[in-house]
């Protein structure tokens, strides 16, 4: 009874590795690497994008009757045979712009037969064999158009081709060889090294292009989901301390006012039931979202009963603030006339926005106001230059105080406008709404 193998399998033998390493090299020489687009296809200039159909026409126009010159006046072809060669020769380079492995096929070939014309006929002595100093030019531009389209392993294969090719034709004729098959060679593996190398730096160079987008649109998102979390906490804390007067003014409401039916104590406790249950889904997802165990979030939130505090802070810290505080402002936060919501929001963009100044333009006056008009609360704040020598604290920032800004004011329903001076400060202008003014004969006066 045999047992089953158990190990891993065994490992490749040397030739089943050169096999299946040949088998490779023979997919990368038939199955181009790239798509038959041309060189600077996504190039936004035109001039660029048509840059290789010119170069591949020059190249064309050029080869072709140089081709035909050497091959029968200097060595000695045929005249429809030197044009026929030549055409095989040179007219592929046409091809180069966006099918270099279909070109280098057809230039290879015309090459191998060139040199076995030249071989019948007798080549005559001092000439270069087995390719002519034109092939060898122009066999040298496709080999950098592979270098820089096609992958490692089929311009690798390209050039054992080559350096095969040419080393059979000098074992046909030894003596007509001097060293042009070797030239050939050599130059043909520089070539392609630069072109790989050019080809592949730029392909680093476009990852890590795309690598930067997308790791900033990760922290762009990262920032915006941080603050609306953020904002959330706030938001509950504003939602929660009214659920909770709803609550108390309901429970109460049959002990402080008399004579109430019993459909309205039921409404009443109906009320109070589904405060206290909406209050209860609130802390559940509170306990959430504070999840990181973060005690500070507890504490009172601000308003702009505490921006003067702000920036007398910012002022102590050696940045010359000034604030105006409108008076229709001081009077709408004492009374409550300004929501919850956007009090924290205006406290918080003023804050940022001084912050931005002391971390990017040390020493710049800065004035800061809060007004009420027409039903908005205008928050601004304006900075100079920086006024203190040497380089900000900060050269170039993340973005996460402006994304923040955005994101509170668009939840308020408000605009934001920010940018820069012509004078080389900043502005920060946020619109936030406010609740009409009620008149006062809908204020129910309070219970003794």
């Amino acid at each position: 009874m045999s047992a089953s193998p158990s190990g891993p399998p065994p490992a490749d033998g040397p030739l089943s590795a050169a096999l299946r390493n040949l088998r490779e090299l023979a997919h990368g020489l038939s199955h181009p690497s790239h798509p038959p687009t041309p060189l600077f296809a996504g190039s936004p200039r035109r001039w660029l994008r048509l840059l290789p159909y010119a170069v591949v026409l020059a190249l064309a126009s050029v080869f072709i009757p140089v081709t035909i010159q050497v091959l029968s006046g200097d060595y000695g072809v045929p005249g429809a045979l030197a044009g026929a060669l030549a055409v095989g020769q040179a007219a592929p380079l046409l091809m180069l712009a966006h099918r270099p492995l279909q070109a280098w096929w057809i230039i290879f070939t015309a090459d191998i037969v060139g040199a076995l014309v030249q071989l019948e006929d007798g080549v005559r002595p001092g000439l270069v064999w087995p390719w002519t100093p034109p092939a060898v030019i122009g066999y040298l531009f496709v080999l950098l158009a592979l270098g820089l389209r096609e992958s490692r392993r089929t311009v690798i294969g390209v050039w054992l081709a080559t350096g095969a090719a040419g080393l059979l034709l000098h074992l046909v004729a030894p003596a007509h060889g001097e060293g042009g098959e070797l030239l050939l060679f050599v130059l043909g593996g520089v070539v392609l090294v630069i072109g790989a190398a050019v080809r592949e730096r730029g392909e680093a160079q476009r990852r890590l292009a795309e690598q930067e987008t997308i790791s900033e649109a990760e922290r762009a998102q990262r920032t915006l989901l941080e603050e609306r979390t953020r904002i959330a906490r706030e938001l509950h804390d504003v939602v929660a301390h009214h659920m909770s007067v709803i609550t108390v003014q309901a429970d109460s409401a049959p002990y402080r006012i008399a004579g109430l039916s019993e459909e309205a104590r039921a409404e009443f406790a109906s009320i109070a039931a589904g405060a206290r249950e909406s209050l209860a889904e609130m802390r559940r997802l509170l306990s959430v979202l504070r999840s990181d165990g973060s005690r500070g979030e507890l504490a009172p939130q601000p308003g702009l009963g505490r921006v003067q505090q702000l920036v007398e802070a910012t002022v102590r810290a050696g940045l010359p603030a000034e604030l105006s505080l409108a008076a229709d402002v001081v009077e709408a936060v004492e009374r409550g006339g300004v929501p919850q919501a956007v009090d924290l929001s205006a406290y918080r963009i003023v804050q940022e926005a001084l912050a931005n100044v002391v971390r990017h333009a040390p020493g710049a006056r800065t004035q800061v106001s809060v007004t009420a008009r027409e039903g908005r609360l205008t928050v601004l704040v304006v900075n100079g230059r920086a006024r203190e020598p040497g380089s900000p604290l900060e050269a170039s920032g993340t973005g996460h105080g402006l994304v923040g800004m955005r994101e509170r004011v668009r939840l308020t329903g408000g605009t934001l406008d920010t940018g820069p001076l012509p004078d080389g400060g900043f502005r920060v202008a946020a619109r936030l709404p406010l609740p009409p003014p009620q008149p006062p004969a809908s204020v129910t006066p309070e219970e003794p």
